[in-house]
């Protein structure tokens, strides 16, 4: 069997509706014959540094995931962004519960970045096969989403961590009559279909 670990995060100051938390239950039900030897596990993080250090480790300790897969809410974007890399930057800007690490660096003397262990291109042409605009990025921000590619991408460099940690940045979407009305690009369905395709990528990519 291989063992996905899905992970989303909830509201924050400035979003107070994730689309990713939606997002990630959906792929926990997804039923595809491609994906009958694969356990999918997840998991949605409080905007919170200290829950993403307390739940992570728990998390990989305790499903042992084959892939990790991300994702996370880009408001400003209007597009699929499959991140490449994780920043060791930090911003100012408190998480959830108002706390901040106060430093510039995740980690003090590392290097500027890290890239995350995961077939990006073939997560990329997924995306596109969903019919949607998506593009890698090099840069996914100094806040929690690129804070928990970090730790990702850490424990994926550690014997018997996740052989891959792909992260996906996600725009908002609309809701109720705003979807029906067609008023932003993406509705949850598409953000669903996309996923969906992507999780099949990374599930090939793990089996490998």
């Amino acid at each position: 069997m291989t063992t996905i670990l899905i992970t989303g995060f909830g509201p924050f100051p400035g979003a107070p509706y994730n689309p990713t938390e939606r997002l990630v239950r959906a792929l926990g039900s997804v039923r595809r014959p491609a994906l009958r030897d694969v356990t999918i596990v997840t998991h949605v993080f409080p905007v919170s540094y200290a829950a993403v250090d307390r739940d992570l480790p728990a998390l990989l300790a305790k499903h042992k995931p084959d892939a990790v897969l991300m994702f996370g809410l880009a408001a400003r974007t209007r597009h699929i962004r499959i991140e490449t890399r994780a920043r060791n930057a930090l911003a100012l800007m408190p998480d959830a519960t108002s706390a901040s690490l106060r430093r510039s660096q995740i980690v003090r003397g590392a290097p500027a970045a890290l890239p995350l262990p995961a077939p990006v291109r073939h997560l990329l042409a997924a995306a596109r096969q969903a019919r949607l605009p998506a593009a890698l990025s090099p840069d996914a921000g100094r806040y929690l989403c690129n804070y928990l590619c970090w730790r990702a991408a850490e424990a994926a460099g550690k014997p018997g961590g996740p052989r891959a940690a792909a992260f996906v940045h996600v725009p908002l979407t609309a809701r109720g009559a705003q979807a029906r009305r067609g008023g932003r690009r993406f509705a949850a369905h598409d953000l669903a279909r996309a996923g969906t395709r992507i999780l099949l990528a990374l599930a090939a990519a793990a089996r490998r």
